[in-house]
């Protein structure tokens, strides 16, 4: 595994992040991961958000993880749910730039994480940068389907994945979103609660199957095959 390496990111209202970047040499793909409510104690080190980027990298991923805003020695104050979008794009950006041209990029958000993550994703130009998300346990129960809707008209790998013990996902929430986005990859965790105690490998399972699929959209990158 690629080590990570401390790295600033800015976002266009000034507020510089903390983050940690991996970069191997020839990277299959880039993925950016977002972490959950920061005023629940929510950063970049979660134990879920440490997973994505443990199976990420081993597909040879590049893989960038930030603490939002206001969390850690990240500048400024908690925005809600909207500044942090200028946050997510700070960190596409720069993972972008430091990817270089060509290299297909990815958003994974857990909880909150998720959220923002969707809305970025939600209103992106035909041009993405974006080519691929992963909602890990989306708070449906509290922020409703609204933020997740837009993205029916995108067409990119979609893994929603939640525990069935998830109280802010619980699995009539999570079955209607999925009616609503029918392209998305589900995946139900048995005996997860929101938090995947004891589940990381399962959700790492998961997160793999996402993985593979972005690699499969990606004809010139694997490895010669037909």
């Amino acid at each position: 595994m690629i080590p990570e390496r401390a790295v600033t990111l800015v976002a266009s209202d000034g507020a510089a992040l903390e983050a940690r970047l991996a970069l191997p040499p020839t990277p299959s793909g880039g993925i950016v991961i977002c972490h959950p409510h920061p005023l629940y104690g929510g950063d970049m080190d979660n134990p879920v958000v440490v997973r994505v980027v443990e199976v990420c990298a081993e597909f040879g991923f590049a893989t960038l993880r930030f603490n939002f805003r206001g969390v850690g020695r990240s500048t400024g104050i908690h925005g809600g749910g909207r500044d942090e979008q200028r946050d997510i794009e700070a960190a596409v950006t720069h993972l972008r730039d430091a990817t270089g041209a060509g290299v297909p990029l990815a958003l994974a958000g857990y909880s909150f994480g998720a959220t923002v993550a969707a809305q970025v994703v939600a209103r992106q130009e035909a041009d993405a940068v974006v080519t691929g998300l992963a909602l890990i346990a989306p708070p449906v129960a509290v922020m409703g389907n609204a933020p997740f809707l837009a993205l029916a008209a995108i067409d990119v790998p979609l893994l929603i994945v939640a525990g069935s013990r998830d109280e802010y996902c619980p699995r009539d929430a999570l079955e209607a979103l999925r009616g609503r986005l029918p392209h998305a990859a589900v995946t139900v965790i048995d005996g997860a609660n929101h938090f995947f105690f004891g589940k990381l490998f399962p959700l790492g399972e998961a997160v793999a199957g996402w993985t593979r699929r972005l690699e499969a959209r990606q004809p010139s990158r694997r490895g010669g095959a037909s």
